[in-house]
């Protein structure tokens, strides 16, 4: 259902776009929507003042602000001050994040600047006839030669599978209401307010043998981690962000016991769960996203490492790595870990380790714990010598330091757990870990390697 008006905002300002604070799912939130029959919802200069108006609104309130988007972009006909309005509202929303929740639907174009806003929003959901782009097509035409379709460059699809803007494409504007009321009801109204409590009857002692038997035999073998995950939440309910994007990276919202929280977890089934640079990006945003609304985080690692190649490290793999590491080294939120099998090199580090500040970290019996794997460290060690002696060497190492409890005799590993135990401990912990607190440095802002 749309949202319910309760109080217009700046109601009798001409324009294409409407502010009212209304009930989103049970929840209010101030919302904005774009209405694209007027001038295909191009923005004025006095629709800049009211989605500022709204956002200040937002913030003072202490309200999620939601925006719905379809717009052609600025008002040519008012020229450089639809431009300004523009500025009001991007500074405004920006004041707004980490602050309370910053959704957006975008259900038509969304181009140049109202595109731009999509990149400022914690969450962005997209109708499948919604497209966006900063340059159209004509642009880069004009600039490049190469011929593109608006679908092509910037539609819902290809933001969801390329860029990572959206965390889903639904059928419609009503969808899209849907799967955000869905998100509200993982999310506090502000950073000051704990997240809601979601009912349940999953008692939070269930076993959960069937994580454990998810896993092949073989180490190389692959499976899909959203079935160890949903094994292991509340009634097996996970809500996926992001899922057609950095695929070897799974992010997503449930609940453990009724407490809401985030999941981060490598995916064997794309390219063997490695790190690359867009799932690094994904999750620093994703761990930054539930370490300024207080929700807990629960890292599943599974990975041998960060994924090698030219084209990676002169993109910048050192960079985008490193923001996930920021992320998880700054946040505050009780954060768990469960190692189900590899956790390798700065991988192993970077996936939320005990050294990066981890409040308890789980393993598996089946958990590798070490610099590399073993065939690795045979091709570097051993490199001269027979293939006997490198098989020797591989057996030894194995049977000496992949497991974990050579990882727990050290301080890495508080407890090797059966697989059953998964959800109990975690459960546990995190009615444990609930009043945590942390003072933080007095300073203005941090410095992220964006």
């Amino acid at each position: 259902m749309p949202p319910l008006p309760l109080l217009s905002v700046r109601s009798r300002m001409p324009g294409s776009t409407s502010a009212a604070v209304s009930e989103l799912g049970g929840r209010r939130v101030v919302l904005v929507e774009s209405q694209v029959d007027r001038h295909l919802g191009a923005l004025r200069s006095t629709d800049g003042i009211r989605i500022e108006a709204a956002a200040t609104l937002a913030r003072r309130m202490r309200l999620p602000l939601v925006l719905v988007i379809a717009s052609a972009g600025a008002d040519v006909h008012e020229g450089v001050p639809a431009l300004h309005g523009w500025g009001l509202a991007a500074r405004a929303v920006v004041r707004c994040s980490g602050i309370v929740p910053v959704l957006v639907a975008v259900d038509g174009p969304a181009i140049s600047g109202p595109a731009l806003l999509l990149g400022l929003a914690d969450h962005v959901v997209m109708t499948s006839a919604a497209y966006a782009y900063v340059s159209g097509p004509n642009m880069v035409a004009a600039f490049t030669g190469e011929q593109v379709s608006p679908d092509e460059l910037g539609g819902a699809w290809t933001h969801a599978r390329q860029a990572g803007t959206t965390v889903d494409v639904v059928a419609d504007r009503e969808e899209a209401f849907g799967l955000l009321a869905n998100l509200l009801d993982y999310l506090p109204d502000h950073c000051d307010e704990l997240p809601p409590q979601i009912a349940t009857d999953d008692p939070s002692d269930r076993p959960t043998p069937e994580a454990g038997d998810l896993l092949p035999v073989g180490a190389t073998g692959s499976y899909d981690m959203r079935k160890v995950a949903a094994a292991i939440v509340d009634d097996g309910a996970l809500l996926e962000l992001r899922g057609a994007w950095a695929p070897n990276l799974l992010t997503a919202l449930a609940s453990l016991d009724g407490r809401p929280g985030g999941i981060v977890a490598n995916q064997p089934q794309a390219i063997a769960g490695t790190l690359d640079i867009p799932a690094s990006q994904k999750g620093a945003r994703f761990v930054a996203f539930c370490d300024a609304f207080n929700l807990p985080l629960v890292t599943l690692v599974d990975t041998p490492g960060f994924y090698p190649g030219k084209d990676l490290e002169w993109r910048g793999m050192i960079r985008h790595g490193a923001q996930l590491a920021f992320a998880y080294a700054r946040a505050t939120v009780p954060r768990l870990g469960v190692t189900l099998r590899k956790s390798y090199g700065g991988a192993y580090i970077v996936m939320d380790s005990r050294f990066m500040g981890n409040d308890l970290m789980l393993a598996w019996p089946s958990a590798e714990i070490a610099v590399m794997g073993a065939r690795q460290a045979a091709e570097i060690l051993m490199r001269r010598s027979s293939d006997e002696e490198r098989e020797q060497f591989v057996a030894d190492y194995e049977e000496r330091l992949l497991n974990p409890y050579i990882a727990a005799a050290r301080g890495t590993v508080d407890a090797v757990i059966d697989p059953a135990e998964t959800r109990a401990r975690l459960c546990s912990a995190l009615s444990m870990f609930e009043s945590k607190q942390e003072r933080l440095q007095g300073r203005r802002h941090d410095n992220t390697p964006l």
